[in-house]
């Protein structure tokens, strides 16, 4: 840093100040400063320079995970989060923290390396909300806890999503439409959006004075073969099926096919909350409403960034504390998975003389 700051003839004070950026500096003296950074090949130490300022420029993505990975859905989530942080001169990590992992989830909170945590996979209820704010780790919610009164957080519009998601199959003439859902664990453990989603399904079907049946399957091909029997068990003259349960999504194709069953001719299926690779990866390619993942990370990140880098939050009396808080809908997309059903497609005419 001396030599630096002997080459660009400032302070080592000056050079700090461009490297941290704790106080404002004059283009002209910046452009000097990296220009005799560049000459020397000199790479500030990340380490250091998080010391000195207190910041580590390291954020957080916490998720749960299992054997099963990252799928196509969930990636356009980090992807989207990992672009926004490096844009902001910020470094993105991803921990698998789930709500079972609390201990872990204080530990990596006091170590204090992150200056900041964007929260995945959140249930209505979720103590890691609790962990990370007695910490005082600054936070964003990519989904919603029951009470968000002092969270910031990017959503689904699950009430939106599904609601246009009922009305597509309603609209093509479906009377009888089956949900499946994530599974009945899944449900118990308070997970937002199989909740959310569940309440908008049944409100969306009674307003259109339909009966509601939703089947709840695990994450699985074999969980969405067992839900497509349970689901013909409740409703056999189904026509229709919505889904958002992407593992189990083709087991449920694979079921119709078996009971000899085409899609969209005798079943409709949409896949919701679903990223394009997936739908296309079927044949027929799914109507699907479309995942805003990659747009919803980035927005989380953004949100975070501007409160590490704007003015400090005030409260008790002082000023209210503005929080983000922002909803996207998924967007249909209509592909060769869903149609009429037989009974409202018109006859084809028998052209004249056809018997002769």
């Amino acid at each position: 840093m001396h030599d630096v700051a002997r080459l660009a003839q400032v302070s080592v004070s000056t050079v700090s100040y461009v490297l941290t950026g704790t106080r404002p500096i004059s283009q002209a003296t910046r452009d000097k400063v990296l220009a005799a950074m560049a000459e020397l090949d000199y790479q500030p130490n990340a380490l250091a320079r998080g010391l000195a300022s207190r910041r580590s420029r390291v954020l957080g993505l916490l998720m749960p995970m299992d054997e099963r990975g990252l799928g196509a859905t969930e990636t356009a989530f980090v992807t989207g989060a990992a672009a926004a942080a490096s844009d902001a001169g910020y470094h993105l990590v991803l921990s698998p923290v789930g709500g079972g992992d609390l201990d872990d989830l204080r530990r990596l909170a006091s170590q204090r390396m992150l200056d900041g945590v964007v929260l995945m996979e959140v249930q209505l209820v979720d103590e890691r909300v609790t962990v990370l704010q007695e910490t005082g780790v600054p936070l964003v919610l990519i989904g919603r806890t029951a009470d968000t009164s002092t969270l910031s957080y990017v959503d689904i519009d699950f009430d939106q999503t599904v609601r246009e998601a009922v009305a597509h199959l309603v609209d093509l003439g479906h009377r009888r439409i089956v949900y499946v859902n994530h599974s009945a664990a899944t449900l118990a453990s308070g997970y937002g959006p199989a909740l959310r989603t569940r309440d908008a399904f049944v409100a969306a079907m009674t307003a259109h004075g339909l009966d509601p049946v939703m089947i709840a399957a695990e994450d699985s091909a074999a969980g969405g073969r067992a839900a497509l029997a349970d689901a013909f068990a409740q409703a056999p003259e189904l026509t229709a099926v919505l889904a958002m349960n992407e593992t189990a999504i083709f087991g449920i194709l694979g079921e119709l096919t078996g009971r000899g069953l085409s899609v969209p001719d005798d079943v409709s299926v949409v896949s919701m909350v679903t990223s394009p690779q997936v739908a296309e990866l079927a044949t027929p390619a799914l109507t699907a409403m479309t995942s805003p993942g990659s747009a919803l990370g980035r927005m989380a990140i953004e949100a975070l960034v501007r409160h590490l880098e704007g003015p400090a939050e005030r409260q008790m009396d002082g000023s209210a504390v503005e929080h983000h808080q922002q909803l996207l809908p998924c967007v249909l997309e209509v592909r060769g998975s869903t149609a009429a059903p037989r009974s409202r497609r018109p006859r084809s005419r028998r052209p004249v003389g056809a018997d002769q």
